[in-house]
């Protein structure tokens, strides 16, 4: 019986030992699953917030880029329309002071009755051309000169620097790039 006894003890003692030894590991095991869920939930936390944050700049940046097509939008309407004023004014200031040959020459020659073979376009449509030409196809602005041109004109914006001949074929002329 004792050495029953003392081989209980010793068991005892080695059990005891043994529980001791795993409620020190459960204690560090519950420390460290504690500490991994305090660092999940920061980790959601900071996750939340960085995705408010950007939901908050894709907000911002949306409604920034609508504002700031608004803008640019109400730019060109602008340019647009100063644009077709300033055409609108070239156009009257050219028909006032630059008529077709017909209505200059009536009263200095004498009336013939002959009409011209060919329709004489005007100062105006002879400048939209060139500059529709030359915003159209920069890379080759020339225009074609026909009977419909009339010489004075041609010559006018040639000898002022308005317009150049093709270097090549004299029948050609461009508007000269000033916004270059």
């Amino acid at each position: 019986l004792k050495k029953v006894k003392n081989d209980l003890e010793m068991v005892l003692a080695t059990v005891q030992l043994k529980n001791k030894q795993l409620e020190e590991d459960l204690g560090r095991e519950q420390q460290w699953h504690e500490e991994q869920e305090q660092i999940l939930h920061s980790l959601t936390e900071i996750e939340e917030g960085t995705k408010n944050q950007i939901e908050q700049i894709h907000r911002r940046s949306w409604s920034v880029d609508a504002d700031i097509f608004c803008e640019l939008k109400n730019k060109m309407l602008e340019i647009k329309k100063y644009r077709e004023e300033l055409s609108n004014a070239l156009g009257e200031f050219l028909e006032e002071h630059f008529p077709l040959p017909e209505e200059g020459r009536s009263s200095k020659k004498k009336k013939s009755s002959q009409k011209p073979d060919v329709e004489l376009i005007t100062l105006n449509e002879i400048l939209e051309l060139l500059i529709n030409k030359l915003v159209g196809m920069p890379h080759e602005p020339y225009i074609t000169l026909s009977d419909s041109f009339w010489p004075p004109y041609v010559e006018l914006l040639l000898r002022y620097g308005v317009a150049v001949r093709h270097p090549e074929d004299p029948n050609r002329v461009r508007l000269e790039a000033f916004h270059v």
